[in-house]
């Protein structure tokens, strides 16, 4: 299988190459079960020149599932909460706050819920969001579009990788670029 090296946070890292569609090509980060990059990518990313203040950010916020050890880890060294936008309703959930948003990685529409007790304690805070992958940036998008209908501010939008795919806002505190690829 044909891979790219990524060097991230002081390490490297071979991903293999997954195709996508008979267009595009990409290299596939998956964070799980990867305790060292983990925690290396968290550290950096708080580390970072553009990354606010400690102080500024009450809790943090995740589209599910990949990024979620990530967003722990950051929580963790912010001594902060964090809440994961779940990809669909639960049984559990009341009243539960519903998002279509589309992404490169998932076939079809992708949904984003919050519960109505994570829209709580998202209310009247600054939020950071955390993700592991930003490609066209739909998730990181319908998230932020999701939380401004909370009374709540989002003062950073953080990630991993910065995927050469079509988001262009200059917003995103990102440690590296990883190139997309033609089949």
């Amino acid at each position: 299988m044909e891979t790219y090296s990524l060097n991230v946070a002081g390490l490297q890292r071979e991903l293999p190459k997954v195709k996508i569609n008979d267009e595009l090509a990409i290299a596939s980060f998956v964070m799980f079960g990867d305790t060292q990059l983990i925690e290396a990518c968290a550290e950096a990313i708080i580390l970072h020149t553009n990354f606010p203040s400690v102080n500024d950010i009450d809790i943090l916020c995740s589209p599910e599932a990949k990024s979620i050890p990530l967003v722990h880890a950051v929580a963790r060294r912010l001594s902060v909460d964090y809440v994961i936008a779940r990809k669909s309703v639960k049984g559990y959930m009341s009243d539960p706050m519903v998002e279509k948003v589309q992404s490169i990685t998932t076939i079809g529409a992708q949904t984003l819920v919050l519960d109505k007790c994570d829209v709580e304690k998202l209310e009247n805070k600054n939020i950071c969001i955390v993700d592991d992958v930003v490609s066209t940036g739909g998730s990181i998008i319908g998230l932020e579009n999701m939380l401004e209908k909370i009374d709540c501010e989002v003062i950073c939008k953080a990630a991993v990788l910065l995927e050469e795919a079509g988001y262009d806002k200059d917003d995103l505190v990102y440690l590296e670029k990883l190139p997309i690829f033609k089949p």
